[in-house]
């Protein structure tokens, strides 16, 4: 499996910062031609699930996922999310990390473990390349101050 990590930097606190990047509609809106459909009542908890459905036309993909661990920042704390893949095509899990800088601002950590079935393994450095892009700018866009 590919593994992406990105780590990025923000003037925003972590509480700001966590608040972004687990608006899970938000990161459809970041990412071309993705939308995301929030299957569970919210607010977001352990066992939301929703998935980022991507393509154009008839020709699209789910990626569902399930929230398995919720742990908001407080006070100077880290806030942890870690994401189940439950799909047919798309499968892993990914977490999102977010600590205090010593700045006063947030870093956030990004780890995901991908696997696109069907793919040769012989492809994972491009499938994990392509990630990380895609990731990082849907990041960077979510976290702008």
């Amino acid at each position: 499996m590919p593994a992406i990590r990105i780590v990025h930097q923000t003037p925003l606190p972590p509480s700001e910062s966590w608040k972004r990047v687990t608006d899970w509609a938000g990161h459809g809106a970041q990412v071309p031609l993705t939308r995301t459909i929030i299957e569970t009542p919210g607010p977001t908890r352990v066992g939301t699930i929703f998935t980022a459905r991507t393509g154009v036309g008839r020709v699209t993909f789910d990626d569902p996922m399930e929230v398995v661990l919720w742990r908001p920042p407080e006070g100077t704390g880290t806030g942890l999310v870690r994401l189940e893949k439950l799909g047919r095509v798309v499968t892993g899990w990914a977490e999102i990390e977010i600590h205090r800088s010593p700045t006063g601002g947030s870093e956030i950590q990004w780890r995901e473990d991908l696997r696109l079935r069907g793919l040769p393994r012989a492809l994972d450095p491009l499938v994990a390349r392509a990630g990380r892009h895609l990731f990082g700018r849907a990041l960077a866009r979510l976290l702008r101050p």
